[in-house]
């Protein structure tokens, strides 16, 4: 089992890789720069398992989740490929986006 950070910055446990994802990105609505970095980072430390749940909340994350959501991708590399190419052939309006977090692996 992971710990991960709750909303008052202290650990909390769980094994759910989805759960664990969605309260970190849930966190970054008010994380100041040094969490959102601590975020970002241990995003990418859940490994390739992630890329997909990733590339999900990504059609529906804006502001900071957006961007630190992208920056995940892009850091966890060759596994985001595939999900992102099946996102910009699923939906038009992503399909810029897709591509251009593929042109940054």
């Amino acid at each position: 089992m992971q710990a991960v950070l709750n909303t008052r910055r202290t650990f909390v446990e769980t094994s759910n890789v989805e759960e664990k994802l969605d309260t970190l990105i849930k966190m970054l609505n008010d994380a100041d720069n040094k969490t959102k970095n601590e975020i970002e980072n241990r995003i990418v430390g859940m490994g390739e398992d992630v890329a997909d749940l990733l590339v999900d909340r990504l059609e529906n994350a804006k502001g900071t989740q957006r961007g630190v959501i992208a920056m995940s991708l892009i850091r966890l590399g060759e596994c985001s490929i595939a999900p992102l190419r099946k996102l910009a052939e699923k939906s038009q309006d992503f399909r810029w986006i897709a591509n251009y977090l593929i042109s940054e692996i």
